[in-house]
């Protein structure tokens, strides 16, 4: 599982109408959303969800460490399945897909319980949400970071996930400041951001990075920033933000 980071940005973060619990675990450190606490029956989910990547690994020591995609079985539980199936779409290894398909599969297991509910996994979230929305993309020193957000309508079911080679705790071979892929899908939004940030080296990157990403099966928004540079494209709007409205 990826190293545990200090979660800072979460100073600036609010979801007008819900409750915001913690729920954390080894290196699982989640923040979440909803219209009541059910920070045990969060905590079970993560368990399980957890359990069943752990014995993954042992059954299979390389799918923690490969970089490139890897076979899965098809008795293997839904999220490992997901994870290889993202692994395969984006050209990295299945862990790059593992804080967004945990924050999936959190999301979906407590939304009997809260029929609005987000969860936030290391900067990658999964959102069921019943009122617009807007999410804050940060991008380390870049000095577009935190000036903008995805404007997400009421009603989805998205993913929105970042990967950074210069802020945060991503493995990024890349040095943008950040790469946003969103998607229904949690594991492929944060494989797709992996891929997109490793082909970001310099800000005349970030355009060619954003096609190869968009035109990825499933993914519904990418947005790639390197310094001063930006590229956006999908079916979301990027609005211009202030502090007051992340």
């Amino acid at each position: 599982m990826p190293r545990y980071e200090p979660r800072h940005y979460r100073r600036t973060m609010r979801a007008e109408g819900l409750v915001g619990f913690s729920v954390a675990m080894g290196e699982s450190d989640l923040w979440i959303w909803a219209e009541r606490e059910v920070r045990a029956e969060a905590a079970g989910v993560l368990g399980r969800l957890r359990a069943e990547i752990t014995a993954q690994i042992e059954r299979q020591p390389e799918f923690l460490t490969s970089l490139t995609p890897l076979p899965c079985a098809d008795v293997a539980p839904p999220i490992v399945r997901a994870m290889c199936r993202a692994a395969e779409v984006a050209g990295v290894g299945p862990m790059a897909a593992v804080a967004g398909a945990i924050a999936q599969g959190v999301a979906e297991a407590l939304e009997p319980l809260s029929a609005e509910v987000i969860v936030e996994n290391g900067g990658d979230l999964y959102l069921i949400t019943r009122r617009e929305r807007l999410v804050a993309i940060v991008a380390g020193s870049s000095p577009l970071s935190g000036k903008l957000a995805l404007r997400i309508p009421a009603g989805e079911r998205v993913a929105v996930c970042t990967s950074s080679g210069t802020y945060g705790h991503s493995l990024s071979f890349g040095r943008a400041d950040a790469a946003v892929a969103a998607a229904s899908d949690g594991a492929l939004a944060d494989a797709v951001a992996t891929g997109l940030g490793n082909r970001v080296q310099s800000p005349a990157d970030v355009e060619e990075a954003v096609k190869w990403a968009r035109a990825l099966p499933g993914i519904r928004q990418v947005v790639a920033i390197c310094g001063d540079q930006m590229a956006i494209t999908g079916q979301f709007e990027v609005v211009a933000v202030r502090p007051a409205e992340r």
